[in-house]
């Protein structure tokens, strides 16, 4: 039993060290890592900004259709319709399948794989962001309009100080929630080889035909870096719910 238990120690130690010491091939996972981490910040950043837009879109419509009147009733129709139509779309479709139409049709001339790849995912991210942040407004008191009007504020004056702060400081934690899932949405990116850490992981196993260390490894990035960034919303939460005391 106890030759058995050192053969397999020494072969685990032979793994480790081909697939990591040897040639350095350990940077194929920190360069990955750093891929993921740049694709999915950015990524969360560009969905905020379009997610803000559209629930700010269908939030209006939502709110003053029935008060709108001539071409402003038009346009917004439009503009409801429109938003209506990504969310249908961007939800309605694998992320993987449209990364892969990014990459392979819409910038097909483009070879910035995580450059794309960052548009993509933040154009997918957006339209869960968007449902997110819609919730958060119109969860906020009528109130506060009216609040707002007896100020001398017109509409977008009271959506810009008033309803934007207090909707954005509701879903947060959501906001923050939506990052970690995107963080492991991002393992996906390989399909149009852009070399993020899932990518880095996969180079390491076909090249050493080793299977298991180089996807255990990959496997306790992505855990430690959801359990660390699920500590921290965890904290903003808490914090959160203080200081509304």
């Amino acid at each position: 039993m106890g030759l058995e238990l050192r053969l397999s120690l020494e072969s685990l130690k032979e793994d480790f060290y081909l697939c990591f010491i040897e040639e350095e091939r350990w940077r194929y996972l920190t360069s990955g890592l750093v891929n993921t981490l740049q694709i999915t910040l950015f990524a969360v950043l560009l969905g905020i900004a379009i997610g803000v837009v559209v629930a700010i879109v269908r939030s209006t419509h939502d709110k003053t259709i029935e008060e709108t009147h001539g071409i402003g009733r038009f346009f917004l129709k439009l503009a409801n319709w429109l938003c209506r139509l990504y969310l249908t779309v961007i939800r309605g479709t694998p992320v993987v399948v449209q990364l892969m139409i990014m990459y392979y049709i819409i910038f097909a001339s483009s070879r910035n794989g995580v450059a794309v790849a960052t548009l993509a995912f933040g154009v997918n991210s957006g339209a869960y962001v968007a449902e997110i942040f819609r919730a958060g407004i119109m969860a906020i008191d009528n109130g506060q309009f009216e609040a707002g009007r007896s100020l001398g504020f017109n509409y977008v004056q009271t959506m810009r100080y008033i309803i934007i702060p207090q909707a954005f400081k509701a879903v947060l934690p959501s906001l923050a929630n939506e990052f970690i899932v995107l963080l492991k949405e991002t393992s996906v990116a390989g399909y149009v080889t852009v070399r993020d850490l899932t990518m880095g992981g996969n180079i390491i196993r076909s090249v050493t035909y080793k299977a298991f260390m180089p996807l255990l490894a990959v496997a306790a990035i992505y855990l430690v870096m959801v359990i660390f960034f699920t500590y921290l919303v965890g904290k903003l939460e808490r914090r959160l719910r203080n200081s509304e005391r």
